[in-house]
């Protein structure tokens, strides 16, 4: 994660196995093919198992990093303020790393275009 510091951050919680999570993956997508260029960064974090997340991202590919965090992945983002567990789970990042904003269910258009100025 230090090396995501200096240029604010998107991380975005996420199942193969939650319809929600995977709905938002083209929004996501766009957000950071739109946004990469002004320094935003978009990292998927995955809360699922190796094969089924390389299945999912051989039939939808996406542009930003994905990581497997596995079952381990609930901890940290209980850490970042998802107290409750739910997916999808994404969390703001100002450049200077501190939490910018948080959201548990899908994310919206709206969200991100109100996020994008956050920074």
């Amino acid at each position: 994660m230090a090396s995501l510091r200096g240029r604010p951050l998107l991380l975005n919680f996420w199942a193969t196995w939650c319809p929600p999570c995977v709905e938002e993956m083209p929004l996501l997508d766009a957000f950071y093919r739109e946004n990469s260029a002004s320094g935003w960064q978009v990292v998927g974090l995955a809360v699922d198992k190796a094969n089924a997340v390389h299945d999912f991202l051989g039939q939808h590919p996406v542009t930003f990093p994905v990581a497997l965090a596995g079952m381990s992945g609930m901890e940290l983002s209980k850490s970042l303020g998802n107290t409750g567990g739910g997916l999808p789970f994404t969390v703001v990042l100002g450049a200077d790393g501190s939490v910018r904003n948080r959201k548990i269910g899908k994310v919206s258009t709206r969200d991100l275009a109100l996020w994008r100025e956050l920074k």
